[in-house]
């Protein structure tokens, strides 16, 4: 092993369940707004105090009784995020009941895997296609006895079951759940394989929100206000269900979003005006491209690219000062800064509700330039790390020390350490108890106390921790070159045009990429170009200048890394990656067995084509291509 790191120990107050901290709240702080939520198609947020909130869990809790549920019986909840979402959770949680999360996207193979393999007794869903798809296979799920339909009122339903359990009875029952009873099965996302259950203990989720709010929760809101949060990321997982239980421990206002459509994420985030965000590298090089692409319309393009720039730079001038190694951002700087936050950046923080003060990224790793550009703006972006198997996120930010392009470095009474294969390893009282029904699983994840996160990963001599991949993810080219591909498709994804990026290569000559195109930066490019002639000529121009674009894009993505690991050849895709289509989990992971699967033909003819001479090479700087390259 090399590269230890080992924060201090920190011990979680935790002494019962989950649902103590809104018992606790209720009792403490009456009155005090924990939740917000809309009725119908209304802008207008309701708050929820704390003991509505309290009172709403135990009515709930009561019907969950009257319908037998009991401590340790699992119950799957596949909804998006919603108000209710929360409601149950908790009620779940009073009783000693296991909660399960399912992806309400999930097709019906993965829903019976799920239930069937939880042993879920009872499933909440939200709509009536759902209940068709769980319908569809109750013949293969012998212990489940309830299907209970969001829309359909069904929580009034099971309120009014339970209108004669006494109070008391649930006030037992929540007191009997143990830190290290199981209060989650959560699924892995089955990138290869079935997905399998994470077992995650009341413990192991309280102690990384504890830990956060410990050291953290200051910067949520500004002094004397309460911070709030909008989530829109999905429970069904953990980083969700982390952020879901940071907010109930840590007394922040939380709002659910349950459409991540742009439309209506962004109507949300004006109206809620949350202080800090809580968001996934997609959405943030989402939110940027969307910058860039309201500029390019209104014709201000060169203005948000000179104002980005300066953003960055300023964020790394301010970067190197906090880390001793510079002076900070000069005066020339610092007064282009100053015009531009009075003329573009403000602008930009209105679009998210114009209160937030910073964010965490997780789910992947963050690219060092959009975190810098994000902090330019005036929002800082925490970049974490954690998986199922954790509980949630196990590293974060020093606050004042914080250093874009790392996940920061391991949480209080956490250690990290990479193995000589670069693969991470992780210790610490949020690891998961094993998964479910998979002993031999189980034993090949947790060695001797440490969890094998199949991550790789370096560890600086700061302690500061930098994801490189995933390890079975590595491509090994026909040449013997092991090469990480996580880093090019993320420097890909960048530019405007490109939607999604699978790096291939394996026991190839070198290594490939499949693109697919962002449908609404395409449309915008093509009116843009303005080409003259027949529609025959018109097309033929357009997709020698699409190859190029993307060639660019490629170039760009191959400057920080050696010749023997660049992008060689590359083939754009008619259609995305999806879960409809399969080529996504629901958790919005590539499947890359899938992917390349499917299109092996493509594959296959984009190496092909870099062996044929008769078509020349698009050439997009000599620097980087070599004489035999084809763009296909």
């Amino acid at each position: 092993m090399r590269d230890l790191a080992l924060a201090p120990p920190y011990a979680s107050p935790l002494t019962g369940g989950l649902a103590d901290s809104l018992f606790a709240r209720a009792a403490e702080s009456p009155t005090m707004p924990v939740l917000a939520r809309r009725t119908g198609a209304s802008a207008t947020w309701e708050e929820v105090s704390a003991v509505e909130f309290r009172d709403e869990v135990v009515d709930l809790a009561k019907g969950l009784i009257a319908s037998g549920i009991q401590p340790g019986t699992r119950v799957a909840i596949m909804a998006r995020t919603r108000y209710e979402w929360t409601v149950l959770c908790h009620a779940l949680w009073t009783v000693g009941a296991e909660v399960v999360p399912v992806y309400p996207t999930s097709s019906r193979e993965q829903v019976e895997w799920i239930l069937r393999d939880a042993g879920c007794v009872a499933v909440l869903v939200e709509d009536e296609q759902s209940v068709m798809t769980v319908g569809s296979v109750c013949a293969q799920l012998p212990r489940l006895r309830h299907v209970w339909q969001l829309d359909a009122g069904a929580l009034d339903q099971l309120v009014a079951r339970g209108e004669a359990i006494p109070a008391a009875t649930v006030d037992s029952l929540r007191r009997i759940v143990l830190p290290d009873t199981t209060a989650v099965v959560a699924y892995t996302s089955g990138t290869s394989g079935h997905a399998m259950g994470c077992a995650l203990s009341h413990r192991g989720l309280a102690f990384i929100c504890d830990t956060l709010l410990a050291g953290w929760g200051h910067v949520a809101a500004p002094p004397g206000e309460q911070g709030s949060v909008l989530a829109f990321l999905p429970f069904s997982h953990v980083y969700g269900l982390m952020i879901q239980s940071l907010c109930i421990r840590g007394g922040l206002l939380m709002g659910h979003e349950p459409d991540l459509g742009a439309d209506a994420l962004s109507t949300s985030l004006r109206s809620f005006r949350p202080t800090y965000l809580y968001a996934v590298p997609s959405l943030l090089e989402k939110i940027y491209k969307n910058f860039l692409r309201a500029s390019q319309l209104s014709g201000r393009g060169a203005l948000f690219e000179r104002a980005a720039g300066t953003a960055r730079d300023f964020a790394a001038a301010t970067e190197r000062q906090r880390l001793g190694r510079g002076s900070g951002p000069g005066f020339d700087l610092r007064m282009q800064h100053a015009l531009y936050e009075r003329t573009v950046y403000r602008k930009l923080r209105a679009t998210l509700g114009g209160r937030v003060l910073r964010a965490t990224s997780g789910g992947s790793p963050l690219s060092r330039d959009l975190s810098l550009f994000y902090e330019g703006i005036g929002i800082y972006v925490h970049d974490g790390y954690g998986l199922t198997e954790t509980s949630g996120g196990i590293t974060m930010q020093p606050y004042g020390r914080e250093k874009s392009g790392t996940v920061g470095q391991p949480l209080p009474g956490t250690a990290i350490k990479v193995a000589e294969d670069g693969e991470i390893l992780v210790r610490g009282p949020s690891v998961f108890q094993g998964y479910i029904g998979e002993p031999a699983a189980t034993r090949a994840a947790l060695r001797d106390g440490w969890l094998a996160t199949g991550d790789l990963g370096r560890l600086d001599g700061e302690g500061y921790l930098t994801i490189t991949g995933r390890k079975k993810d590595i491509i090994v080219t026909s040449s013997g070159k092991s090469v990480a591909p996580a880093a090019l498709e993320q420097r890909l994804r960048m530019h405007p045009l490109v939607h999604q990026a699978v790096v291939v290569g394996d026991n190839r000559p070198c290594v490939g990429a499949l693109i697919t195109l962002d449908p609404e930066f395409l449309a915008d490019w093509r009116a843009a170009l303005s080409l003259q002639g027949d529609a025959p000529a018109r097309e033929a121009r357009e997709e020698n200048a699409l190859r190029e674009e993307i060639g660019r894009a490629v170039a760009a993505a191959n400057s920080s890394v050696s010749r023997s690991e660049s992008i060689r050849v590359f083939r754009v895709l008619p259609e995305p990656f999806d879960v409809s289509n399969g080529l996504l989990t629901p958790s919005m992971k590539l499947r890359r067995d899938e992917i390349v699967r499917r299109y092996a033909l493509e594959i296959d003819a984009m190496y092909q084509s870099r062996t044929r001479p008769a078509r020349p090479p698009v050439r997009t700087d000599a620097s980087v291509w070599d004489e035999d390259n084809v763009f296909r």
